[in-house]
């Protein structure tokens, strides 16, 4: 899946060590293709649980009719600023442990790792009354319809539970930033094992259990992502961690949170950037009815289902990047980014060209309403064209944020997304009358210019300079 580091020892050995945990190995020493395949296998193999849960839940979803599946996507981009906010903190509080654990300063990195845990806390608690409250409202704005408004029951659930979504963003970051990646892949592998079980139970009504319908979903993943932080918590209070947490490290640190937030607040930003740009697309979208909006949620979980596992490997190179500084090893940093770029470049290139020959037969599985799948169809070709880009473009993102350099590609997002996609966007399904066909290409076109403006930054070098 990410290409063929070098064999010797064995792949098998290097596998046996990534599950392992990889204890006691120093990622800023050894050869470079092995540490990314080590650190990499387990964050892969994390995502590729996320994606088996994506796909299994619009699955189950889909069974509920074209109304359901709309209620998810509306959600689901609602959902998109509070995974901002929880990836924007992860990535800062990721690249401040990577480097503190590069500068072996492992009670520093504790400490950082719990002010931000206490601070995600109390944030997600905010927002989840807020969003609980004004539920039917959001949805309302984002175009839902009168049918898609007796589900509001789901986004309440999902939106209240979001301390569930944040605090999985923030353990797990510390838990791959300290170089523990088998630990986060365990905790997601849990969470959505659960979640997996769960889902199809309450929703369908499975045995014993009645029928929740499409609130089944929200409770279920609620339920896995709950478990799945608690167990997260107790790997970093378990003596031996590679980021030890103790009582004292959540000693109230001001001084420390801002800190965080101010290197967060570009990140955040930027995930915003990038996130809610994909709520200006279903919002241009859901105006041509549910059923195309049904298909490109659907084509997107599909997509999610390949990109995840590269996203995956480009959180291997932001970890070795953020350790690689720390040992003021800038050169060893770039030859990580170069390097994982290339082995997700070979799969996701090899995923796309399946994915466009193979549409229609994949979109079956999950719906047999022939205009749902017309789209969903469309959707998953258009943009499985761009994936090659996608895999460079996503390791640049993360090695850029790994570095502590979270303003570059906060600036590429705005340019990319809002300047440049939307509007697209908008001028090829409208006056052009492309219709949902050309929402679909300039969402493809955007990612690929990502791709290549973020290579031309890179290549300058002043991410090398950052101090965290």
């Amino acid at each position: 899946m990410l290409g063929s580091p070098t064999p010797t020892p064995s792949v098998w050995a290097a596998i046996r060590e990534s599950l392992a945990g990889a204890h006691g190995r120093d990622f800023t020493e050894g050869a470079v293709g092995r540490s990314i395949f080590i650190l990499a296998v387990p964050m892969v193999l994390e995502m590729v649980m996320e994606s088996v849960f994506a796909v299994v839940d619009v699955f189950v979803v889909a069974h509920l009719g074209a109304e359901a599946v709309a209620t998810v996507g509306l959600t689901e981009s609602l959902m998109t600023i509070l995974y901002a906010i929880a990836f924007g903190l992860s990535i800062g509080a990721g690249a401040m442990v990577a480097r503190r654990i590069g500068e072996k300063n492992p009670e520093a990195a504790a400490h950082t790792a719990a002010q931000v845990i206490l601070f995600g806390a109390m944030m997600s608690l905010l927002l989840g009354i807020l969003g609980v409250g004004f539920a039917p409202q959001l949805l309302r704005v984002m175009g839902g319809s009168a049918d898609v408004l007796t589900h509001v029951s789901f986004t309440r659930i999902m939106l209240g539970g979001n301390i569930t979504v944040v605090m999985l963003f923030l353990l797990n970051a510390t838990l791959r930033s300290s170089g523990d990646a088998a630990a986060a892949m365990r905790v997601l592998w849990l969470a959505n094992a659960i979640n997996i079980v769960l889902c199809p139970t309450l929703v369908l009504g499975l045995g014993p259990v009645p029928a929740l319908g499409i609130k089944g979903a929200a409770i279920a993943t609620t339920i896995g992502r709950s478990i799945g932080a608690v167990f997260a918590l107790s790997r970093l209070f378990k003596p031996g961690s590679r980021v030890e947490l103790h009582a004292r490290h959540f000693a109230f640190d001001p001084a420390l949170i801002v800190r965080v937030i101010r290197l967060s607040s570009a990140a955040t930003i930027q995930v915003f950037i990038g996130m809610a740009s994909w709520i200006g697309l279903v919002r241009i979208l859901a105006g041509f009815g549910s059923a195309a909006l049904a298909g490109y949620t659907i084509g997107i979980r599909i997509v999610i289902f390949a990109l995840l596992p590269s996203a995956g490997l480009a959180n291997a190179a932001a970890t070795m990047v953020g350790q690689a500084l720390g040992a003021r090893k800038p050169a060893r940093a770039e030859q990580v980014v170069w390097t994982a770029g290339r082995y997700g470049m070979w799969f996701l290139g090899t995923v796309g060209a399946a994915f466009v020959l193979l549409a229609p037969s994949i979109v079956a599985i999950f719906t047999s309403d022939p205009a749902v799948a017309t789209y969903a169809t469309r959707t998953l070709r258009t943009i499985a064209l761009g994936f090659p880009f996608y895999a460079y473009g996503m390791v640049f993102t993360q090695s850029f944020n790994g570095a502590g350099d979270t303003r570059t590609p906060t600036y590429i997002n705005l340019f990319v997304f809002w300047l440049f996609e939307i509007p697209l966007a908008w001028l090829l399904a409208g006056p052009l009358d492309f219709g949902p066909q050309g929402v679909f290409t300039a969402a493809t076109v955007a990612f690929c210019t990502l791709a290549v403006v973020s290579a031309l930054l890179f290549r300058r070098g002043r991410w090398k300079a950052l101090h965290v």
